[in-house]
């Protein structure tokens, strides 16, 4: 059991960076320049480790139905992108990606046009990515799974208690900005971090379709939609 779980979070690891490639790849595409895409200043994105092992924990079992693992690989990722969008959004002030105006989208948050490779990346998961993996750390001794799993244990949570720190640097920021949109606030808050370190500016870059507000805003949006109903 111990050995099973040591192998499940370091397909975690690896389909993090899997997951990064695979992000930078596409915004190579779309934009033609290199972006250090996710949340984290090293190359991972734990969404996909999350997925990953969620998909493989949870759908082995169904392994002899194909249609059963791409829907429900769908289903589960697809609810994790909706909730990590959700709570990023609520902690941070940002959304840092938006689907609005895509067809067959859920609130800006998931979109078919990304979820049906999700499915498809779940086949890969269950009928070869794991059965590969798994058998290829099953031949690697028990130290060096041990000393792999803590370096990247110790990695990741440094990694990301900068990250977070960096993140709510932009809050904190946008707090202070006046705006009457998030466009006009996400521009002020690219200004004023221009002072800051790069591990703040980081973030931004990360995802240059983010859009931020603050509390103001908010309260300001609230405030207009009361009058409108009012009239």
């Amino acid at each position: 059991m111990e050995t099973e779980l040591k192998y499940y979070l370091l397909l975690f690891f690896v389909s993090a960076i899997l997951g990064w490639c695979l992000e930078v790849v596409c915004k190579q595409v779309q934009l033609h320049r290199f972006i250090n895409r996710g949340f984290l200043i090293g190359p991972y994105c734990p969404i996909y480790g999350v997925g990953a092992v969620s998909v493989t924990m949870l759908l082995s079992r169904y392994e002899d139905s194909p249609f059963a693992v791409f829907g429900l690989a769908i289903l589960i990722c697809g609810t994790l992108e909706y909730v990590t969008s959700f709570l990023m959004e609520k902690l941070f002030h940002a959304r840092w990606w938006d689907y609005t105006g895509r067809r067959f989208q859920l609130n800006g948050r998931v979109s078919a046009d990304t979820l049906v490779p999700f499915g498809l990346l779940g086949l890969v998961m269950i009928y070869c990515l794991k059965p590969w993996f798994f058998n290829l750390l099953s031949k690697v001794s028990i130290s060096v799974l041990d000393y792999l799993c803590v370096i990247l244990c110790v990695m990741m949570i440094t990694d990301t208690g900068i990250s977070s720190w960096a993140l709510i640097r932009i809050r904190v920021r946008a707090e202070h900005v006046e705006g009457d949109s998030t466009e006009a606030i996400t521009a002020a808050v690219h200004t004023l971090l221009q002072k800051e370190s790069a591990v703040v500016r980081r973030a931004l870059y990360a995802f240059p379709d983010a859009r931020i507000y603050n509390s103001k805003l908010v309260k300001s949006l609230k405030e207009k939609r009361l009058l409108n109903k009012a009239e």
